[in-house]
């Protein structure tokens, strides 16, 4: 699906709260009372009521399905993976396939029809409008509904998917502002349909790896965490239709933390936050100065050109922390503009260890007889009888480690995943787990909740931001029934 040039709801309140702080300024109101009333204009935590006859959706499990029918809003590079994914995997019908552009849903039917699920007339395509996917929940009446569009469009299409009578799942994030966190928040506990956000990392090998030796203490009690999404992407800059087309205007016109959940969801469940242990607090952010977009759109394009002619207001680097209900503490980095290496950080630190990314490496905190003598042998220097946490443990010292603690489900799935592929078998794995758990009749590994305040970094950021760094608070999403959630099992 394609973009406008429009500003999204959160550009358009920052633009509001940037025109009325200029008029206050020129009022002469001193610094301080202006960063205090720039936080209390954007950081309202106010907890609406719960709808009449809406519940809860945490621990949600819906009616099992034997077979789901499926449609996809969104066809591009990311919605044709899931597309071949979900006509690969069991128990799942494509019904239909929705972008602005035709190629692209006749495309993305090719593929359904490969690998089988489908007859050639039963997948309808919808396309060259902005409200086709409407017209394609109506007719198809699917189950379960896949947004793979530009941000702008997360919240209200899986808001008309869930309406229409669909679980639905969207790319990430989930929402661009607070306003339509609580939107999504309570169609779903009023509609009782899944809603989940398609946090892929969540089910890579390492970020399953750690999540396995959280679950059995290894790390020790949880301290602290530090995620990113270290990527550089000035290229995207170049698409006449893809992500660049839309997503350069994000950089343009909102400064904050604006993509955190591949770096936060991970440890966020490391941690239990939002699931009876703790959830999140308070966020301060900065962001640097913003140079590499407008600097990359002078040495590549036209001065004409329309990138060499907008102001590029978001910092290259953004840095936030989160300060979580218990006292635990988060740093979450986001950047797709400096020339640097990627990297998640995926760093998780307790009293008995720390487990970090990129590359994959640990230190642990133990005496012989502790840990696996396999683990023990591995970690500890020869002879010695504690092991060694002052250099990293990588390579092929991981190997016991793996052996020790790799997830079950990745255990069980890699092989396929492997084969089918997607960001190393992780979107496949992830989509497997999604239509399992609806055909088994399980609660999703990902709920509403977790979705809506992995996303609320970016709003949240930006009003920190704009207020020289001054605290937000997380509203609570749950209303206080975080204290009664599961933490996210092991599934095997």
């Amino acid at each position: 699906m394609s973009d406008s040039d429009h500003p999204t709801p959160a550009e358009a309140q920052n633009n509001n709260r940037r025109k009325f702080i200029k008029t206050l300024g020129g009022l002469g109101i001193g610094a301080g009372t202006l960063s205090a009333l720039s936080q209390s204009i954007a950081n309202d935590t106010e907890v609406p009521s719960r709808i009449a006859g809406a519940r809860y959706m945490g621990d949600f499990v819906a009616a099992r399905l034997e077979t789901i029918k499926v449609a996809i809003i969104g066809l591009g590079s990311r919605g044709k993976g899931h597309c071949n994914h979900l006509s690969l995997i069991d128990g799942t019908e494509v019904v239909g396939l929705c972008d602005l552009y035709e190629d692209l849903c006749k495309k993305a039917k090719e593929i359904v029809l490969k690998n089988g699920k489908g007859r050639h007339g039963a997948v309808k395509l919808y396309h060259g409008d902005e409200n086709a996917y409407k017209t394609m929940l109506l007719e198809t009446k699917p189950d379960l509904v896949y947004v793979i569009t530009p941000w702008k469009l997360h919240a209200p299409m899986a808001i008309d998917a869930m309406n229409s009578g669909a679980h639905t799942c969207m790319e990430v994030p989930a929402c661009l502002t607070i306003e339509e966190a609580w939107q999504l928040i309570d169609t779903a506990e009023r509609t009782q349909k899944h809603c989940m956000m398609l946090e892929n990392v969540n089910y890579g090998r390492e970020e399953l790896l750690f999540l396995n030796m959280c679950r059995q203490g290894i790390f020790g009690e949880l301290l602290h965490a530090e995620a990113g999404y270290i990527h550089e992407l000035r290229a995207q800059m170049h698409s006449k239709r893809g992500t660049g087309s839309w997503r350069t205007y994000e950089y343009a016109n909102r400064n904050g933390n604006l993509y955190p959940t591949h770096g936060l969801g991970p440890v966020a469940q490391y941690m239990n936050l939002g699931r009876g242990d703790d959830h999140f607090g308070r966020i301060t952010s900065f962001s640097t100065p913003a140079r590499g977009r407008a600097l990359y759109a002078g040495e590549n394009f036209p001065a004409e050109h329309k990138w060499n002619n907008i102001e590029f207001k978001g910092g290259d680097l953004s840095t936030s922390i989160i300060k979580t209900h218990l006292g635990r503490t988060i740093m979450v980095q986001w950047d797709e503009t400096s020339p640097r290496p990627y990297t998640r950080l995926n760093l998780i630190q307790g009293t008995r260890g720390t487990g970090a990314g990129y590359p994959t490496r640990i230190a642990l905190d133990y005496k012989k007889g502790e840990l696996p003598d396999a683990v023990f042998n591995a970690l500890a220097g020869k002879g010695e009888d504690h092991t060694d946490y002052h250099e990293w443990a990588e390579d092929e010292k991981l190997q016991s480690v793996y052996e020790a603690w790799d997830h079950p489900l990745y255990r069980r799935m890699s092989a396929v995943a492997n084969k089918v592929g997607g960001h190393g078998g992780m979107d496949f794995i992830m989509n497997s787990r999604v239509i399992e758990a609806i055909r088994l009749g399980q609660p999703l590994d990902q709920n509403v909740y977790e979705g809506v305040y992995w996303s609320a970094v970016a709003p949240l950021s930006e009003a920190s931001v704009a207020a020289d760094g001054a605290p937000q608070d997380f509203p609570d999403f749950t209303r206080g029934s975080w204290k009664n959630t599961k933490p996210l099992a092991i599934v095997s």
